[in-house]
């Protein structure tokens, strides 16, 4: 098991190193534009989804699945993955995610029917859902624990926090420039160029032995996953009480329950139950679905706030929020530095007080809001916050896990911000859809906007009691001079 380094006796040892080796960038490199693919692609479809309507002649119902295939599919394989790359190879996985991911972006942009785009969106998840373990469990197998691996998965929440920022941006300069297709075709060049590069520079490693998967685990907790995931997605077209929501969140709290009872009987189970035993793991994942389900949210609400109630084009909303993608960069690269000082936990509950604060300065906002005071000051306050937050979960996180249990940790990581993304958006829909209670005056869908950001605050503000009570104490040690 992974030890936390007891900095009360640093006599015992020499100080860890704070740099990484220039042979290791390479490696740190290729893993986080794997992750900064993977979190691009949950939202940059967003501003070209008119565009793709017009082309593929898709339904409202099929545009929305434009998303939604990606997402369901990202979220309820991601545990498949992340224990994939610990019995078959992190390398090997790696690889695969990637291959599959690229191809699929391929397949996307030259689609020529709806279908074909849903199909495409749908394996481009399975192989983000291969690909967003192993590129943590490449990092942390890298870059020994200490300083030096603080900074690379700071350097890695940066980048999967930018390429989620950066969606909106990206999205609307491809479709306004070039064409819908492009939001998916920019994948393959830099999806070919990271597979020979990882393909030369990465060297094969798995923490587990060569044991068989645990297939009946697997299909369970992907399906149960799934069928949550669809029953969240459905809540904001068709409500909490529908049967179209009803059925497919009780299947899947069925097939999780199922999951936990195979996973407790079974000899080589998918995801052995003692993980959550380890305190720095359940409470840092827990930690961070709370965390996602506000951060996420704030994305959508923002760009729909600019664009609906100020009049921004979809390129003006991406614009306006780039000091907002910064501060999330900022903060994911500053909190390697501040840990040291302040340990993991205090830093994480600053950092979400920090992002709470910003939600509730959101929650202000009006029809005739400025640019500085409704957009761009709430957002820095809110995304550097959740910046400096993600880095000292994710550290906690991995930190506790055995070495054979790197990659399902991994998983777990992003299956808990991925999956609280997901429910977080789909509650906070709703409770903004409540508020307007179906009027289109721009006043009542703001204070439906207003709504939901105060909401996000007091679950950031529960999850701020929840870190303080259940997170260990955990100081990395400091860096050599």
């Amino acid at each position: 098991m992974a030890v936390m380094p007891d900095v009360s006796a640093p006599a015992a040892a020499p100080p860890a190193s704070s740099r990484i080796r220039p042979s290791t960038w390479a490696v740190v490199l290729a893993a986080c534009t794997g992750q900064f693919l993977v979190v691009l692609d949950v939202s940059v479809v967003n501003v070209a989804l008119p565009s793709m309507r017009a082309d593929l002649g898709l339904s409202a119902a099929g545009l929305q699945w434009v998303v939604n295939a990606y997402s369901i599919a990202f979220a309820g394989f991601m545990l498949l993955g992340g224990r994939a790359a610990d019995i078959y190879g992190r390398k090997l996985m790696f690889l695969v995610g990637l291959g599959l991911f690229t191809a699929a972006s391929l397949a996307g942009g030259l689609a020529q029917e709806g279908w074909q785009l849903l199909a495409a969106r749908a394996v481009q998840g399975l192989g983000a859902a291969v690909l967003a373990p192993a590129t943590l469990t490449i990092l942390t197998a890298a870059v020994p624990e200490g300083p030096a691996r603080t900074k690379a998965i700071g350097t890695w929440m940066a980048v999967g926090a930018g390429g989620g920022a950066a969606g909106g941006l990206i999205g609307g300069v491809l479709t306004d420039a070039l064409s819908w297709r492009w939001v998916l075709l920019i994948n393959v060049p830099v999806g070919a160029l990271v597979l020979i590069a990882a393909a030369l520079r990465i060297t094969e490693g798995r923490a587990g032995d060569r044991r068989r998967i645990d297939l009946l685990g697997a299909v369970l907790v992907t399906a149960g996953l799934a069928a949550v995931a669809y029953g969240i997605v459905q809540t904001e077209a068709e409500g909490w009480t529908a049967a179209v929501t009803l059925v497919p969140l009780l299947s899947g709290l069925a097939l999780l329950a199922a999951f936990v009872l195979v996973e407790a009987r079974t000899a080589v189970p998918l995801i052995p139950l003692r993980v959550f035993s380890v305190r720095a793991v359940s409470s840092a994942n827990v930690s961070m679905l709370l965390m996602g389900s506000a951060t996420f949210s704030m994305w959508y609400f923002m760009t729909v706030y600019a664009q609906n109630i100020l009049g921004y084009t979809p390129l003006q909303a991406g614009l306006a929020l780039i000091p907002t993608s910064a501060a999330v960069v900022i903060g994911s690269k500053l909190a390697p530095r501040l840990m040291v000082r302040t340990g993991a936990k205090s830093l994480a509950v600053a950092g979400v007080l920090i992002t709470a604060a910003g939600f509730g300065w959101q929650s202000t906002m009006g029809v005739d809001g400025s640019y500085l005071t409704a957009i761009c000051l709430p957002g820095v306050l809110m995304m550097a916050g959740a910046g400096l937050a993600s880095t000292p979960l994710a550290t906690l996180a991995t930190s506790g896990a055995e070495p054979g249990d790197a990659g399902l940790v991994s998983g777990l990581v992003n299956t808990s911000r991925t999956m609280g993304g997901a429910l977080g958006l789909a509650v906070l829909s709703t409770v903004a859809a409540a508020r307007t209670a179906g009027s289109g005056d721009t006043a009542e869908v703001t204070a439906g906007y207003a709504m939901a950001f105060r909401t996000a605050s007091g679950v950031l503000l529960a999850g701020v009691i929840v870190m303080l009570l259940w997170l260990p104490n955990h100081r990395g040690p400091r860096p050599a001079p």
